[in-house]
């Protein structure tokens, strides 16, 4: 089993966050997005995880190492292919054709999912998918009466199903898939300028490729600051009677902890309130404030402050007021 993740995209709609980092590697809950989203892949998956294959821009060599070190978290071997210009969907998958191999799953890296199934890997094809009020915004599948997806709808302006495709599909032949990209790209078949992965799924589908969609519980997107921090307060809950969300090497003095939080190694936390649904990088310090529904990342320093529904990034100093901040890193800010 292989995991395909393309990262490339630059994180626009998250900036200040990505200006140094990219998006995928913002922490959740202590751990990157991607690292969730791989981790969350191979518990569904029940085989063991051969390769994961990331696809990015170039973000320099520590990010590189970050991301090898996430395959090696769940036993794999971590590669690292570029996406030179964004072409699409089918474009950046193809940018790792020579991890197409076998059974493979592709996910996106700006989604997390809530999963009660077990992949089922004799399928030809399966979907991530979620039940959603309004379709119009999203890709869906339609099904039939043997439950087997029958065709794939671009953001439906009139109702033909309430099934999204959350971005995560498992393919049991990898070099098939690699086929019907190659023949997209060769052919220069494009849907709105760029080459798409619903093309190529459509045409699976059509030489008579059965697929099947896996309905998931609960899809959290990480697109933007807001539901960026909406992902980090639903996560401590999946995981708040998971041990050591409170690092021991925290010195928390005079404080008041309201979980589920996570507090990383060696941070401090002084006449403060932290809590619900927080979490703190390592080496952060928290003085004299109070901390509600956020996320605040490594080597910051909060103080005096009364933060809520924020995004604060590395190494920023922030001494003031009541806030719903969206800081990046390397800032500074005083009341």
């Amino acid at each position: 089993m292989r995991i395909i993740v393309p990262m490339a995209g630059m994180g626009k709609r998250m900036r200040p966050h990505t200006l140094t980092v990219p998006k995928p590697l913002i922490p959740i809950a202590g751990k990157p997005i991607v690292q969730r989203l791989v981790e969350d892949i191979a518990k569904v998956c029940h085989e063991p995880i051969e390769e994961v294959a990331f696809i990015i821009g170039h973000f320099g060599e520590a990010v590189e190492r970050d991301l090898k070190a996430i395959a090696e978290s769940v036993g794999a071997k971590g590669s690292i292919f570029y996406q030179e210009e964004a072409l699409g969907t089918a474009h950046a998958i193809m940018c790792a054709q020579d991890s197409l191999e076998g059974k493979v799953v592709v996910a996106f890296a700006d989604t997390l999912f809530k999963a009660d199934f077990q992949l089922d890997t004799n399928a030809d094809g399966t979907i991530w998918v979620q039940r959603v009020e309004d379709p119009r915004p999203f890709g869906v599948v339609k099904l039939n009466d043997n439950g087997e997806i029958t065709d794939f709808v671009e953001k439906p302006q009139e109702f033909v199903s309430d099934m999204a495709i959350i971005g995560i599909y498992y393919f049991k032949d990898g070099a098939y898939l690699r086929n019907e990209l190659q023949y997209l790209l060769d052919n220069d078949i494009k849907d709105k300028g760029e080459y798409q992965l619903t093309n190529a799924l459509e045409n699976m589908k059509n030489k008579g490729t059965k697929f099947i969609p896996a309905v998931i519980s609960e899809w959290l997107d990480c697109g933007n600051k807001d539901a960026t921090v909406y992902t980090n307060q639903r996560y401590l809950e999946y995981i708040k009677d998971e041990k050591d969300l409170v690092a021991a090497s925290a010195d928390i003095q005079n404080s008041v902890i309201i979980p589920p939080v996570y507090i990383g190694e060696n941070a401090v936390i002084h006449n403060s309130v932290v809590g619900p649904h927080v979490s703190i990088g390592d080496n952060t310090s928290v003085l004299a404030s109070i901390l509600s529904n956020s996320i605040v990342q490594k080597e910051s320093t909060i103080k005096n402050g009364n933060i809520a529904n924020s995004m604060v990034g590395n190494f920023v100093s922030y001494e003031g007021r009541q806030s719903d901040l969206s800081l990046g890193d390397y800032n500074t800010l005083k009341d």
